[in-house]
């Protein structure tokens, strides 16, 4: 199957290209250089000469705290470039696979977020994605909207490799502790959106509509935290650490995040027969593999 794929250089798109053969798929992932997704037009060229059977749409502007002065960049990458895909997509015929975020909700809820629970985001990074979810309903049928949340992976900037980082440069770390989600590590999600893919071909009955997917099980960032330097300790790399948890009022942000951001995902798992690893797992394997390409300080 032919893919085509947006935001091919995030820790998401990285782990798809890295996976693609293995599931039998052809990817095409266009250079930031030479598509902007501010400027949607650029995507022809490229789709009209790769004629894809499938679109993954893993491109966002993910800046949460500089989304508050960046309004417009926001919402032309996050709401109307995947405007722009779905129309198209819905012109030839083809699905889309558009990825989304937990903070499409405020994190009041205080249970697991189910997908048709009201969206009710924050700031702007989560008002942007929800328009650009509200915008690939409106204009395409065959769609799969995959909210994930609290992305890791060894690539790119993210909270464990920072976490790996910091605890070669500090005697104590200081993280949020009363912020509650599902750390997700990108090559599992990767391989759960591949698996997926493989079934959107002519013929097959696709439950089309929104879905969440995350690592399995709940942690706070103090907990996420916890077990990356427990992993670092049994693997010889540190000899101990310090960490203080703290609030969220401690560590003040321009953009406030849901307090509360675990996602229910009993959905992917019984219309896809998806497998979701523990989240502690996943985590030992991006740090091992942080640790072999010696991508951290420690």
């Amino acid at each position: 199957m032919k893919i085509f794929l947006t935001g091919g250089v995030g820790q998401l798109g990285t782990e798809l290209i890295a996976q693609a053969a293995a599931h039998g798929m052809d990817v095409l992932a266009p250079p930031l250089a030479k598509m902007d997704l501010t400027r949607p037009e650029q995507i022809d060229p490229f789709w009209d000469d790769f004629q894809p059977e499938a679109v993954i749409n893993a491109a966002a502007y993910t800046a949460v705290d500089r989304a508050e002065s960046e309004a417009d960049l926001a919402f032309a990458v996050n709401a109307q470039a995947p405007a722009f895909m779905a129309r198209r997509c819905a012109r030839e015929g083809i699905p889309l696979i558009h990825i989304s975020t937990d903070y499409v909700f405020d994190g009041r809820k205080g249970t697991p977020y189910l997908e048709e629970d009201p969206v009710m985001p924050l700031g702007v990074y989560g008002r942007s994605k929800a328009e650009g979810e509200a915008a690939v309903r409106s204009a395409l049928g065959p769609h799969l909207i995959v909210r994930t949340a609290w992305l890791y992976s060894a690539h790119g900037v993210n909270f464990v490799k920072t976490v790996m980082r910091l605890v070669a440069e500090r005697d104590e770390l200081r993280i949020v502790d009363d912020q509650l989600g599902c750390p997700t590590c990108a090559a599992d999600l990767a391989d759960a959106l591949l698996r997926i893919a493989s079934r959107l071909k002519p013929g097959n009955e696709i439950p089309w509509g929104t879905y969440h997917y995350c690592g399995s099980g709940v942690t706070s960032w103090c907990g996420l935290a916890r077990h990356v330097l427990e992993t670092l300790v049994s693997r010889g790399r540190i000899r101990s650490f310090r960490l203080m948890p703290i609030s969220s009022a401690e560590y003040p942000t321009p953009a406030r995040r849901p307090p509360y951001s675990v996602l229910d995902c009993r959905r992917i798992e019984s219309a896809f027969g998806i497998r979701r690893p523990p989240w502690p797992q996943s985590v030992e394997k991006t740090v091992d593999r942080l640790l072999a390409t010696a991508h951290t300080g420690c």
